[in-house]
């Protein structure tokens, strides 16, 4: 099913739920915790767009304006109608995000009121699909991506179609809303059921790239897929993982990542684990590194030694590939092992220059953040700093957090990552201690992970996104509650011992808000005393 829409002819917008949301945005109460739109000064701009998973191409995670980020919110925008799951995106003075009811929302960077909404369609129950962790219903899952040059938001959105599941590509104008694009991108003879389109979306000279996977549980004869779609619509090109006859998985999800694209076009995904359980049997692509051609036609690859065990107990390479400028490549995923590859020679399974035990303690799932010669790695405990030295190919393990978890994104002169906690945490990209500390909200997701642009830091908990402006000066860590991070190159935990409370901004927005309402109520008494009205009540 193809559709293309000119702009203002969007069958799926909804005018009342646009004003409606205008509304509830103006009349938001001053609350503690992060301080709603409008009360504090709007954020002066600052770094530039952010318009795909972890802001580039090669979903590196790096903010290179120079700007440093306060922890006092700007903004706390409207409670959406559905959970977070995507990371924000930020182009053009918008915030654009994408909920698990089928709505996409741009919110106004300046102060995360609504500017628009379009809801896409009919997300798709929990209760109809035969496993999963999403609730109460699967709508957009991925990072939505934008093409500027276009002025066109790309999201992938699981809807009832006819009655049962269905995932279409639909591309809006990022102005106004209105769907443009819209069209069908099961796999033919794939059960839709038993797809989750987990990957964030990337761009590719002109195509829309991002993986399939499998629901939570792995339930269903799924496979896991590459799709890539132009962006006026068209032929799909496809890879498919497992192949073979009788295989199933080997799911292209990367804990929310999306594909990463290299200088020269190809796309490099990390594969799961996949039904061959047995070295003795055929090797299915699974527990992988893959680079694909811009065609989607398979180069080369990398496994572990171990994949067919990787497979069996579920620890698969689970972190986005970090293409590092020299050329190197590092993966990782659930065995808690990082790899360090040469991007020019895979060398199939067993192929890796060098490998470290991390000590995550859990699963490594998503986006990475890469730098010089450190990759910020997301342990689901806390991100892990890793140096990668070239004579000879190693791997050293810099230090770990014990906060935060999800992908870290660096900024600012810090390393961000969101825990699930709900707190946002800054991280001194040298020793990992924890320089900042900014209360979010419960995420729904399991790989939550911030954003940057406009001169704002972004974040969402379940269904709000959190802006914190630019500023000239850190929030200083005497203000933070006393927790650690672990640094096993200097052998000793750093902690820093400080003082919690409601942050100040808070405090005194309510204030404020509690002048405002005590002098209008005055100004009301007064005036109809001089009418000759009684006094309000």
């Amino acid at each position: 099913m193809l559709h293309h829409r000119a702009p203002g002819g969007a069958r799926f917008r909804r005018p009342g739920m646009l004003l409606l949301s205008a509304l509830i945005a103006a009349l938001v109460p001053v609350t503690l915790g992060p301080v709603p739109a409008g009360a504090v000064a709007s954020p002066t701009a600052g770094s530039g767009d952010w318009t795909v998973y972890h802001g580039d191409p090669t979903g590196n995670g790096v903010d290179a304006s120079g700007g440093s980020y306060g922890t006092t919110a700007a903004w706390t925008s409207p409670s959406l109608d559905g959970q977070l799951y995507g990371q924000p995106l930020v182009s053009g003075g918008r915030v654009y995000v994408a909920t698990e009811d089928d709505t996409v929302v741009a919110l106004d960077a300046s102060n995360g009121r609504t500017a628009w909404l379009t809801h896409l369609g009919t997300a798709v129950p929990a209760s109809d699909l035969p496993c999963g962790d999403i609730q109460p219903t699967v709508g957009v899952t991925g990072t939505p991506v934008l093409d500027p040059s276009r002025g066109e938001l790309f999201v992938v959105a699981d809807e009832l179609v006819h009655g049962a599941p269905g995932h279409l590509l639909v591309g809006l104008d990022a102005s106004t809303g209105s769907v443009e694009l819209t069209q069908t991108v099961d796999p033919p003879g794939a059960d839709p059921a038993a797809l989750l389109q987990r990957t964030g979306l990337a761009l590719d000279s002109g195509r829309i790239v991002f993986g399939f996977g499998g629901n939570y549980g792995d339930c269903g004869a799924y496979h896991g897929w590459v799709v890539s779609v132009p962006e006026a619509g068209g032929a799909p090109l496809r890879f498919e993982v497992d192949a073979g006859s009788g295989q199933r998985e080997g799911a292209v999800w990367m804990g929310g990542a999306a594909p990463v694209v290299g200088n020269d076009g190809n796309v490099w995904v990390s594969v799961g684990n996949g039904s061959v359980v047995t070295s003795s049997g055929p090797y299915d692509n699974s527990d992988s590194v893959l680079e694909l051609s811009p065609s989607l036609a398979l180069l080369q690859y990398f496994a572990p030694a171990r994949w067919a065990a990787d497979n069996a107990a579920d620890l698969d390479l689970s972190v986005a590939p970090a293409l590092l400028d020299d050329g190197l490549v590092v993966a990782a995923g659930k065995s808690q092992t990082a790899y360090l590859l040469q991007g020019t020679r895979l060398a199939g399974i067993g192929g890796q220059l060098a490998s470290l035990a991390t000590g995550c303690g859990d699963d490594l799932d998503g986006g990475v953040a890469f730098a010089g010669s450190i990759v910020y790695l997301p342990c689901v405990r806390g991100p892990i700093a890793v140096q990668v030295s070239t004579a000879p190919p190693g791997l050293r393990e810099v230090w770990r957090a014990t906060v935060g978890g999800g992908p870290p994104i660096v900024a600012g002169g810090r390393v961000w990552t969101v825990g699930s906690d709900g707190f946002l945490y800054g991280l001194d990209p040298t020793t990992g201690q924890v320089l900042q500390r900014a209360q979010l909200g419960i995420p729904a997701n399991h790989f939550p992970t911030p954003g940057i642009g406009d001169g704002l830091l972004l974040a969402a908990s379940a269904d709000q996104v959190v802006a914190f402006p630019s500023s000239t000066t850190s929030s200083p860590a005497s203000s933070l509650p006393a927790v650690s991070t672990t640094r096993p190159v200097e052998g000793h935990e750093a902690t820093v011992s400080t003082q919690s409370g409601i942050p100040v901004g808070a405090i005194a927005a309510v204030a404020a808000g509690g002048l405002l309402v005590v002098g209008a109520a005055v100004w009301l008494v007064t005036r109809r005393r001089r009418r000759g009205g009684p006094p309000a009540s």
